[in-house]
């Protein structure tokens, strides 16, 4: 069953420029890859961002109390969708006693947006700054207590948008990924100008047949069932996103037919943590110890460097955990949830 929404009455303005544009249809049904929890209260919400796309997302809120709740926006992984990884973790600190919301990103899962299956730092990161626009004026949130939770290379996204704005009180960024860095250099840093270059021509060219047939395709998804010589991280990935008993779901990228081919091209030229040195309120930066991607925490880790501020910073390596342990716990039960609810906490209280 689906239900048609426009936009929470709690975050409606008499600005027309912010009505919500699109129609959207929305699941109404729990169809999440978690449990739902008898603890808190959940409900289908959307609010407009400065591009005016219409993003879907699932609030979360403690059963008990009135007061003016501390409020978190989370999202990601890169190509996932909100009944995943981000649902999880929004749906666990709402049981700590924070109004959560996990949305889907532009263009893509339940939100608005066109061509679908695109991705852009400049508008994704607005969307986190458009999440906090929807919480601060939530009646029932303390717009002075707003934090951000990004996982995988929303975790990058997240830094960026705390480097822009002073209202995120407190980001975490779980098993994170510099977008830009790993379009540009490759994984483990292995391409150089040349590689790139090739990159450019052959992506500059897909814009030209995707323009004359009318049509932008999707890069293709995860495979079913990894080759003999897949690397151990992509096994991971497929392991996650491919099992209908883990990860898997059928609005996700990654579960599916995968990013736009060309999408990644406007990355080639981009920095997406230019300003992360400026980022002045608390990090947590969450890496699995055989994480393929630890690289990218200790990199952002050493960034956060703002003069008196970066004593607010901390980098917490899992014992074990891998880059996918992190989205739903793995086997281990890997997701430090005490570690990331206390730092949260101390931050914003």
């Amino acid at each position: 069953m689906a239900l048609s929404i426009s936009m929470n009455a709690q975050a409606q303005t008499t600005n027309s420029r912010f009505a919500a544009k699109e129609s959207l249809s929305l699941t109404n049904e729990w169809d999440k890859t978690f449990p739902k929890s008898e603890k808190v209260m959940h409900e289908k919400v959307t609010f407009v961002n400065r591009f005016g796309i219409t993003l879907a997302a699932d609030l979360y809120r403690p059963k008990t109390g009135n007061e003016k709740l501390p409020a978190l926006a989370v999202s990601g992984p890169f190509g996932a969708v909100k009944e995943q990884s981000s649902g999880l973790y929004a749906q666990r600190l709402a049981e700590e006693g924070f109004l959560t919301i996990a949305f889907d990103p532009s263009f893509t899962g339940e939100s608005g947006g066109s061509p679908r299956y695109s991705s852009s730092m400049d508008i994704n990161t607005e969307d986190f700054c458009a999440a906090v626009d929807y919480l601060s004026c939530r009646k029932d949130v303390d717009s002075e207590r707003i934090g951000i939770i990004g996982i995988c290379g929303w975790g990058g996204i997240a830094l960026n948008a705390a480097a822009l704005d002073p209202r995120i009180k407190v980001t975490v960024a779980i098993t994170l990924y510099n977008m830009t860095r790993v379009t540009q250099q490759g994984y483990f840093d292995s391409m150089d100008e040349e590689g790139r270059y090739q990159l450019k021509k052959q992506l500059s060219e897909q814009r030209t047949e995707e323009f004359r047939k009318g049509e932008i395709l999707p890069q293709g998804g995860l495979p079913d069932v990894p080759t003999d010589d897949a690397t151990e991280f992509l096994k991971q990935y497929i392991a996650y996103y491919k099992s209908e008993k883990r990860g898997y779901h059928s609005r996700s990228l990654n579960s599916n037919m995968g990013w736009n081919i060309t999408s990644t091209l406007m990355m080639l030229n981009q920095n997406l943590w230019i300003a992360a040195s400026e980022v002045r309120t608390p990090v947590l930066i969450v890496h699995g110890e055989k994480a393929h991607s630890r690289y990218f925490g200790e990199e952002a880790y050493q960034k956060l460097t703002s003069g008196k501020y970066a004593d607010n910073k901390r980098l917490l390596i899992v014992p074990a955990a891998t880059h996918c342990d992190l989205y739903d716990g793995g086997e281990g039960n890997f997701i430090p949830w005490n570690e990331i609810v206390d730092f949260v906490k101390r931050s914003i209280k």
